[in-house]
């Protein structure tokens, strides 16, 4: 079931957050970021899995934290180009967002996770339309059995409600 909600994303109570990035990303801007540095540890794994893994997009990524934390890395973005993905990632493709929400439907069945939060995906940094990523989210999530908090506005430090 969808729910629209406001708030700060870093305090959800979900069991997972997803979001939005690219194959080798340097998680320098938006959601990425913030999740840089409230789990540094995350972001070291993710450039591991990425140097050893080459993912493409359009898949995803699961990290396990501290304190039982998951963060679901969608590839919504191309990659970095130039020597060694040293560049800017590329913009989200619809079709890059369509195809890792597909896997996210998936990994949260095979987990039974009860919850997940996510973004107005792809729409910040990915510079997607809301009006274009939305019914995706609808489509792929919208009939599962399980909460899905999308949180449509950014308020720093403000918990959501989530109910």
């Amino acid at each position: 079931m969808l729910h629209h909600v406001t708030g700060d994303i870093l305090l959800s109570e979900s069991e997972a957050i997803a979001h939005g990035v690219a194959p080798g990303d340097h998680f320098e801007n938006g959601l990425a970021l913030a999740l840089r540095k409230q789990w540094p540890g995350m972001y070291k794994d993710f450039r591991h899995y990425c140097h050893v893994s080459h993912p493409k997009p359009g898949g995803l990524w699961a990290w396990g934290g501290p304190g039982g934390v998951r963060i679901v890395n969608l590839f919504t973005q191309d990659p970095p180009k130039g020597h060694h993905g040293t560049g800017h990632p590329g913009p989200a493709k619809v079709k890059h967002v369509n195809h890792s929400l597909k896997a996210l439907a998936k990994l949260i069945k095979k987990e039974k996770w009860a919850s997940v939060a996510l973004p107005k995906l792809a729409t910040g940094v990915g510079h997607l339309d809301w009006d274009d990523v939305e019914p995706l989210i609808e489509h792929h999530l919208g009939e599962l059995d399980v909460e899905i908090y999308v949180y449509d506005v950014y308020h720093s430090g403000e918990k959501a409600i989530e109910e």
